[in-house]
């Protein structure tokens, strides 16, 4: 990996042990000046650990932390041109709004005029300049977060570290803090590095999501290619709802792959051939919003025969769980506005895509199917 001027962060092979064991593996990646950065994956992947080394609470085993140019990798957080801010938000309780910002300009002993102007500029892209003499105790847990980020950023570090900061706050709330957090760091340009176990979260802010598991970065990428071009197995499943039917490849079509699956059908995938020789055991991923649940079959020939064992409407969407014939389930979400077949619990349906709707992926899964219907299976992955 090269470094670039542009880089505000550079883990250069970065791991850290504890003992024997290995809570990071060989990281190695950059992060740009004003880059919205996630590092997303289940509990126990490293994700806290990499923070905690970038932030300087940990020291890497081997390799380097770089931030702006600059080793760092023995210097102690306090002198690191970074702040955290963590799921306590710990605001000074005796403290005004005011008083909590103005905190870190303070400490540097900079003119009290200065510091006014900073803190009421840093009170206003968070919108609280109204709540500049209220104590946090007066505050919601929407606007207590606002104020730490606020106090986090007034200094202007090179970058802002957040280890799942929403995590405390009612889903509606932390829906609405998704798009603020995004909104401020638009607004301020410091790169923020993101925590979270939350895929939705990742998704909706970042300009690059790294996917961790049991300490290896699986993945980097845009969110979009994160959903529609995972790297691994693993990746499909963890990102949103994912249908993971195995199969082997059993000829190239030009540059299309037609798999022979598990479940007994044999569908045609677009533009895979080349990836995967013909022979391999591989998985074709099929993402629900991609599927068409209807009573005729479809005519390109890429369909699946079931019986509809769960309906659930969910607003703009209904959410069906199909079982095949040899027990897969798959999930499909259709527009529950659209005006579709009155399908009933127990019918025989077809489910169908574009030959564009599939992905290979290289090996079979754990568990065939949706990845959304077993409850012990996510609790697994979690």
């Amino acid at each position: 990996m090269g470094e670039s001027a542009s880089d505000v962060i550079v883990l250069d092979h970065v791991s850290k042990r504890y003992g024997d064991f290995v809570a990071v593996h060989d990281a190695n990646f950059s992060i740009a000046t004003g880059e919205f950065f996630a590092m997303l994956g289940p509990s126990g992947c490293g994700k806290t650990t990499t923070l905690k080394m970038i932030a300087g609470f940990e020291q890497p085993t081997a390799g380097r932390v770089m931030l702006d140019g600059v080793d760092v990798s023995d210097v102690p957080p306090y002198k690191r041109n970074v702040n955290t801010v963590f799921q306590q938000y710990a605001l000074f309780p005796h403290m005004t709004v005011f008083d909590n910002v103005a905190f870190g300009p303070r400490s540097k002993k900079l003119d009290e005029a200065k510091i006014k102007t900073s803190v009421m500029e840093m009170l206003e892209i968070v919108r609280l300049s109204d709540f500049a003499q209220r104590k946090p105790s007066q505050l919601s847990g929407g606007q207590q977060q606002r104020v730490a980020l606020a106090r986090a950023l007034v200094n202007y570090p090179s970058a802002l570290l957040l280890d799942e900061p929403l995590a405390a706050l009612d889903l509606k709330l932390r829906e609405a803090m998704q798009i603020e957090l995004k909104r401020i760091q638009r607004e301020v340009g410091i790169s923020f590095i993101f925590v979270t176990h939350d895929q939705g979260e990742a998704l909706t802010m970042s300009d690059r999501i790294a996917v961790m598991s049991q300490g290896h970065v699986e993945q980097i990428g845009t969110p979009q290619e994160i959903y529609r071009s995972p790297a691994s197995l693993f990746v499909a499943g963890f990102i949103g709802s994912a249908n993971l039917l195995p199969g082997t490849v059993q000829s190239h079509d030009g540059a299309d792959a037609v798999v022979a699956l598990k479940a007994g059908s044999t569908i045609r995938v677009a533009g895979q051939a080349s990836a995967h020789a013909v022979g391999a055991h591989v998985s074709v991923m099929l993402r629900p919003e991609r599927l068409r649940p209807s009573e005729q079959a479809d005519a390109n020939g890429q369909s699946l025969y079931g019986t509809l064992t769960d309906l659930v409407f969910q607003g703009a969407t209904a959410r069906m769980i199909v079982r095949l014939a040899d027990g897969t389930e798959l999930t499909c979400l259709a527009d529950s506005s659209a005006r579709m077949p009155q399908i009933v619990v127990g019918a025989t349906i077809n489910v169908s895509w574009d030959v564009d709707g599939g992905y290979i992926l290289s090996g079979w899964p754990e568990k065939a199917g949706s990845n959304t219907t077993d409850i012990d299976h996510i609790e697994s992955t979690l």
